[in-house]
């Protein structure tokens, strides 16, 4: 029995879009929630140096750690991307050594990212 070309296509996209859309929607959500505090820090540091609370010896201070909730964030985010390619990428050899297996006959190694 062949490897049905078209049907392998379909299940490597199915594959990795239910991979893509469930990890998305937890992207989203984790991002959502670090925006949402990086710009309420940035909204208090203006308003203390609008009222004064936050002097000109200590606005350095406010905006270096404003700038580190940044680049957390990004540093963060660029590992939970990092995660999701490599489940992706581990879903669609799971299919292809499946479809390879099923018509060979031939238990292949897993491979690893």
């Amino acid at each position: 029995m062949a490897i049905d070309v078209t049907q392998l296509v379909e299940e490597i996209t199915n594959t990795a879009t239910q991979v893509l859309n469930q990890d998305v929607k937890q992207l989203r959500g984790f991002s959502a929630r670090q925006v949402q505090a990086i710009a309420q820090q940035a909204a208090f540091i203006e308003a203390g140096i609008l009222s004064g609370q936050i002097t000109e010896e200590t606005r350095d201070f406010f905006l270096d750690s404003l700038e580190d909730m940044a680049l957390t964030f990004v540093k963060t985010l660029r590992g939970l991307v990092m995660v999701t390619v490599e489940k992706v990428w581990n879903a669609i050899v799971g299919v292809i050594w499946k479809a390879i297996e099923s018509t060979t006959g031939i238990v292949l190694p897993q491979p690893g990212l």
